[in-house]
């Protein structure tokens, strides 16, 4: 049975999309059924696979009881992951998902039934704690949360923390943190130093060993419609990535 990944934090910018793109790819590659969530109504994960932006059927589809999930899933350019794009009505799932029954459960209903098609699914969240995050939360069984090493990095996670406890109380008591991942660091700056020591200080088991450098071909592979590790696979970025696809799937 396969294993469902958030990828969540509040905060925008701070590299969800990517590493969501780039960890499932590097999962395909490694020979496992992977699956990716766009739930996000940007839809950048759903872009940055080369995949049409208002591609129907979507999730919202899918939510809303207009198609089942099977039936909206597209092939991605890596082999072995397929994607399950956002669709262009999302944005409007904030307003609408809060008025129907139950609504905290439709995104776990939707994937149970992949569980046995997929080793692993990869959520990519919106950058808030709306309705849409907290069922990827609802839905997932563990949670990587990207913390950008840069001065604002703590401030929003203990709003995070504080819901993951929320929804692991109220709804989804198997839900667990599978790490934190430093995103968009810079070793050669103190305040980039500072902000890894006092994140790994205050959450010494829980933050990856792995982390993610700033890097120009991170940046600009999305434009490419492939992930990093395809546009430039020796590129640094690229590297940590294959490195933390490693991590993940050794703490399982």
């Amino acid at each position: 049975m396969g294993t469902i990944y958030a990828i969540a934090n509040q905060k925008g910018g701070v590299g969800k999309t990517t590493t969501a793109v780039n960890v499932s790819a590097c999962i395909a590659e490694a020979g496992y059924a992977t699956l990716l969530v766009d739930v996000d109504p940007q839809a950048n994960a759903t872009v940055g696979l080369g995949i049409e932006r208002a591609q129907a059927p979507g999730l919202y589809e899918v939510l809303t009881g207009e198609a089942q999930a099977v039936e909206a899933l597209t092939d991605s350019p890596i082999a072995g992951l397929q994607v399950l794009p956002a669709g262009a009505g999302l944005a409007g799932a904030n307003v609408e998902l809060p008025r129907m029954d139950g609504f905290e459960q439709r995104l776990r209903e939707c994937l149970e039934p992949l569980r046995d098609r997929f080793e692993y699914i990869l959520l990519d969240c919106p950058p808030s704690l709306g309705p849409l995050t907290v069922s990827a939360l609802v839905a997932a069984d563990k949670v990587i949360v990207p913390v950008q090493t840069e001065y604002f990095a703590l401030e929003g996670l203990a709003g995070l923390l504080e819901t993951l406890a929320l929804v692991q109380r109220e709804s989804n008591p198997r839900l667990t943190v599978a790490g934190m991942l430093l995103t968009m660091h810079d070793g050669r700056t103190r305040l980039g130093r500072d902000v890894e020591r006092e994140v790994r200080a205050h959450f010494p088991e829980l933050v990856f060993d792995t982390v993610i450098p700033r890097n120009v071909r991170v940046g600009e592979a999305p434009s490419y419609g492939l992930p990093v590790t395809h546009h430039d696979p020796h590129s640094a970025g690229a590297e940590a990535y294959f490195e933390l696809a490693k991590e993940v799937a050794a703490r399982g």
